[in-house]
This record gives C-alpha cells, sequence and structure tokens, in this order.
C-alpha cells in the first residue's frame, strides 16, 4: 500500500490519564535520555568514567543547550518575539535551535567533565554519537506541533497538515509538503550508525569524532534547511542557518587537519592510568579497591581462614622473635665467656675423652 500522505497529530498534547504533557517537550527528554544512556555506555567502554558521571556531566550540558538553543532561536526570529517578551520563555510550543543548544550544550559538558576528572576530548568522543540520536528522537516534536515543514510536494510521504496550519502558511486546502522532520530524523539515526562504526573501526584521536559529527550533521542540516519554507534570514540566496552549516563545516574540518598534524596526546587519568591514542583506558586494578569486609571472589569461609592464617603467622612470628632474642643472647654470653677464659677446644675433648669407658 502506498501512502498518500503523512497525517499530523490533532494537538500537541499527549494526554496519560488526569496528566497533559507536551508532545514537543516529551520527544526532547526522550531524546536526552537516550542520548545519556549511549554516552554513558561509551564512557564506561574506554574505562574513564561511569554512567553516574555521565548522568550528573549530562544535567549541566542539557540545561546549558537548551539556554543556549533558546537564545540562538530569539536572536534569529526576534521579530516574532519585539513587543511580546513573554513568548521568548514558552520553550514547550517549539523554537529551540540547534546551533546554539549544540555549542553551549558542548563546551559545558566538556568543563562539567574536565571537573570530574574525565579529559574533555575523551567525553566529546563518548557523546559524539549520542548528540544525532538526540535530534534524531527530539526532532518529532516539531510533528507534533505542526512546524518546519518544507516545501509544497505530492510524494507519497508529503506530509499532510490541519486546514489552519495550512492556511497561515499560504496555501490552498489539501496541499502536502516535505517532511523535512522525518528527513532529519532519518539522516541523524544514520548519522549516528555512522559515527559508531567509524569509532570502532578506525579508532580516531580524542575529539575527531565530534568533529566528524560536526561535519556530517551540518552536511545534512543544510539539504533540510534549503527545502523549508518558514521565514528565515537569508543572504546570498541561502538561509541563515545554511551559512550557519558552512561556517561549522569549515571549522571541523580546519581542526581535524590542524590536529592530524600534531602528535597523539595522552591523557592521565587521576587514578594513575594513562589513555592510549583514541582515549581508551586500561580497566581500573580491582585489587585496590578490595577491603576486608569484602573478599574477593565473594567467599566469606575462604576470607576467614585467610584471617586464621594470618593470626597464626602473626602469632607464630611473635614466638620466633622471642626464641631468636633469647638465642641471640645464650650466643653472646657463650661469646662473652669464650672471650674470657679463652677455652682450648682440644684440650677439653682429651679430657672427655677419659671419661669414657675402655672397649672390652
Amino acid at each position: 500500500m502506498i501512502l498518500a500522505s503523512i497525517p499530523s497529530p490533532s494537538g500537541g498534547v499527549v494526554k496519560i490519564g488526569p496528566l497533559s504533557i507536551h508532545a514537543y517537550g516529551l520527544m526532547i527528554a526522550l531524546g536526552v535520555i537516550a542520548a545519556v544512556w549511549l554516552a554513558g555506555r561509551r564512557l564506561e567502554e574506554r574505562h574513564v568514567g561511569t554512567r553516574d558521571d555521565m548522568s550528573a556531566i549530562a544535567v549541566q550540558a542539557v540545561i546549558a543547550g537548551v539556554i543556549g538553543s533558546r537564545i540562538y532561536h530569539v536572536i534569529t526570529d526576534w521579530s516574532s518575539f519585539h513587543g511580546d517578551y513573554v513568548k521568548m520563555f514558552e520553550i514547550w510550543k517549539g523554537g529551540l535551535g540547534i546551533p546554539g543548544g549544540m555549542l553551549a550544550g558542548v563546551v559545558v559538558g566538556m568543563w562539567a567533565a574536565k571537573r570530574r576528572g574525565i579529559p574533555a576530548a575523551v567525553i566529546a568522543t563518548c557523546a559524539a554519537p549520542a548528540l544525532p540520536l538526540a535530534q534524531a528522537i527530539g526532532r518529532w516534536g516539531n510533528w507534533f506541533n505542526q512546524e518546519l515543514f518544507g516545501k509544497p510536494t505530492t510524494l507519497p510521504w508529503a506530509l499532510k497538515l490541519d486546514d489552519a496550519k495550512t492556511l497561515d502558511a499560504g496555501y490552498a486546502l489539501g496541499t502536502t509538503f516535505h517532511p523535512t522532520f522525518l528527513y532529519e530524523s532519518l539522516w541523524n539515526f544514520a548519522l549516528t550508525g555512522v559515527l559508531l562504526w567509524i569509532d570502532r573501526r578506525f579508532r580516531p584521536r580524542p575529539g575527531h569524532l565530534l568533529a566528524i559529527y560536526v561535519i556530517g550533521y551540518g552536511l545534512g542540516r543544510f539539504w533540510v534547511e534549503g527545502l523549508r519554507i518558514d521565514p528565515a534570514h537569508d543572504f546570498g540566496g541561502l538561509r541563515l542557518n545554511q551559512w550557519t552549516s558552512i561556517l561549522a563545516i569549515l571549522v571541523a574540518f580546519t581542526y581535524l587537519y590542524v590536529s592530524s598534524q600534531r602528535p597523539p596526546r595522552l591523557y592521565v587519568l587521576p587514578d594513575g592510568r594513562t589513555t592510549d591514542e583514541s582515549g581508551m583506558a586500561p580497566p581500573p586494578d580491582l585489587d585496590d579497591t578490595l577491603t576486608v569486609d569484602e573478599p574477593a571472589n565473594g567467599d566469606a569461609a575462604d576470607h576467614d581462614h585467610v584471617d586464621a592464617v594470618d593470626a597464626v603467622d602473626a602469632v607464630g612470628d611473635d614466638d620466633v622473635d622471642d626464641d631468636d632474642v633469647h638465642d641471640d643472647d645464650d650466643v653472646h654470653e657463650l661469646d662473652d665467656e669464650g672471650d674470657e677464659d679463652d677455652v682450648d677446644v682440644d684440650s677439653e675433648r682429651e679430657r672427655a675423652d677419659s671419661y669414657l669407658p675402655e672397649d672390652g
């Protein structure tokens, strides 16, 4: 069966019993959860941190990302907020600029990681595939809000909007549009897979995978942005976000080139372990974390046996030390007597032989 069009949701609110949840915020939250899970798993695989570390870092990075993305959107679409400044805080209605959120979130996330003893470049590598994963899920919030769609099209997967949305866009009823949210979502899902493959296949230096993500996302965003028809600043026939994509791609390529000319850097972790050229650290020494109350194999009987043997050895050592002390004293006394009396050993032996009974 060939789809005639993709229908749009009747509303942007998901109701679960008495609760009403804005679908836009819900999709962003699900994207964040998935990203934190993936980045935390990669952090543990590299033995440089834990999922708890990633969760703590994500709290600060996400807050900074939301603020940065909203500021970017407000600045680049100032005409929509001029005279009605309260609208700047109505995030649930949409309007988050990915470039601003990416910049603020990555910078704060790297800073938070460094404070926890995790190299900033390594955390960037761990988070690189998680970023497009979050974007791929979060983009579906645009579908619920019926926003940021593309040019009119009659393709089988075209997006059908509510009549009011269609008229507001300046098109006749029944017009269908490019589902740009779907294009970008699929692109980012594919980018996530490509980044994971590159990391496992080539093991790039710490920080390089983030640059590759910027290039990959920039290319996809440039294409999708060219299909959109929502109001935006344009220069030289390109929309502002297309110029931003070009700039980001150039910066990322420059970083990869300059960084590749330098010798690879190894990072020393707070516990003394050193990473390799790809940011992978050896597993921590588990023996250093064992305590008397926690035997290595979890075997209480063996642990008690070891304690008993150690106790006996301790007592034995004390006895031996005491005996050694007495023996040493006796030896010193004999030596002293020998020095004083100047005993003739040969004469003493002859005297001893005279007391022996004769044979027969």
